[in-house]
């Protein structure tokens, strides 16, 4: 291998350890089973690069069956935080646990709603986790960026604890390919489905 395929498998080697390490306990039970009580929509936050991991799982979750939506914690503060209502469940994304934004959103949350709250984060000792009913732990993770900052393996294992939440939630609520097909009606995976369902 070249040097540079050999940075690369270090990098794809690291960023797949950090998702295999990540501890799955009893946390993630009450997770699903929160969201499968959530008799509202799902509203999913975080700012930065875990805001776009928090809308990829708000398109995933809303795809498969679910009511969800992405909230910006910046916008909830200029009047979007009214879009959360009682029966709602906030899932947070923030592998800090103290993004001013986002713990701000969860805190003012707390006056208008009776919203359930997950936190995925992975710091301890947080206000994300003390404002938290369930808190998904990613464990401590070390990013294979050469200057140890750029959060790759952390937005991995943020996106891979996400995907399994949507996709248990999906297999729980007994979502079919028909289901899925009537969900994705203009693209590939809609017209894969019907074409599967009508066989």
């Amino acid at each position: 291998m070249s040097d540079i395929q050999n940075k690369i498998r270090n990098i794809l080697d690291r960023e797949a350890a950090a998702i295999a390490a990540v501890a799955v306990d009893d946390s993630y039970e009450r997770a699903v089973e929160a969201l499968l009580r959530c008799h509202g929509k799902v509203v999913a936050t975080g700012i930065g690069k875990a805001g776009l991991v928090a809308r990829k799982f708000a398109a995933i979750v809303c795809s498969t069956g679910t009511p969800s939506v992405f909230m910006h914690p910046a916008e909830a503060a200029h009047g979007d935080l009214g879009l959360i209502a009682d029966g709602d469940c906030i899932v947070a994304f923030s592998t800090s646990g103290k993004t001013r934004e986002v713990v701000e959103l969860i805190q003012l949350s707390r006056h208008l709603t009776q919203a359930h709250v997950i936190g995925i984060t992975s710091h301890p000792e947080t206000d994300l986790r003390r404002l938290s009913d369930v808190v998904l732990d990613m464990g401590v993770i070390e990013e294979p960026c050469p200057l140890g900052m750029t959060p790759s393996a952390s937005m991995a294992v943020m996106a891979a604890i996400g995907d399994s939440l949507a996709l248990v939630l999906m297999e729980k609520k007994g979502i079919t390919r028909r289901d899925y097909g009537l969900r994705h009606h203009g693209g590939y995976l809609g017209h894969k489905a019907r074409l599967e369902n009508d066989d």
